[in-house]
């Protein structure tokens, strides 16, 4: 009974475990290179990667607050003219996509103080309502 209750802990303490990097999990990628002729390294910003839901935006403002993990308090992340916004497919959409509570995956850097967002991938795909309406007018004689 004892080994039994023991095997259930420890496989829920892996789940979670689990379950808390795949939530928290970012990818930096940094590009290092070196130059043949001088020998000089030069080193790239890094561009990471998060995985999470918009908590809330506001389209006069210059950032998003964004919750990567559930039980997390959400992040300022920043946004420029050059951030784009695309659907699952990979398509481009306009800033209007971006909601509170939509999963999304941000991909963003480090300028000074601040995290500038390059790229925000929505996990849903955008619903377009398209509304049609038909009026007909009849004339009396």
């Amino acid at each position: 009974m004892k080994q039994t209750r023991l095997t259930k802990i420890l496989a829920t303490g892996a789940l979670c475990a689990v379950a808390v990097s795949m939530a928290l999990a970012q990818q930096t990628t940094t590009t290092t290179t070196t130059d043949p002729v001088t020998g000089t390294t030069t080193t790239q910003q890094a561009t990471s990667s998060a995985a999470g839901t918009i908590a809330t935006y506001t389209p006069d403002s210059d950032y998003i607050m964004f919750r990567p993990a559930p039980d997390a308090a959400p992040v300022r992340y920043y946004y420029t003219r050059d951030t784009t916004i695309l659907d699952p497919e990979g398509h481009l959409v306009t800033w209007s996509a971006v909601r509170p509570d939509v999963p999304a995956t941000v991909y963003y850097t480090t300028v000074g103080d601040r995290v500038v967002v390059r790229k925000v991938v929505l996990a849903q795909p955008v619903v377009v309502k398209h509304e049609e309406t038909t009026t007909t007018t009849t004339t009396k004689p």
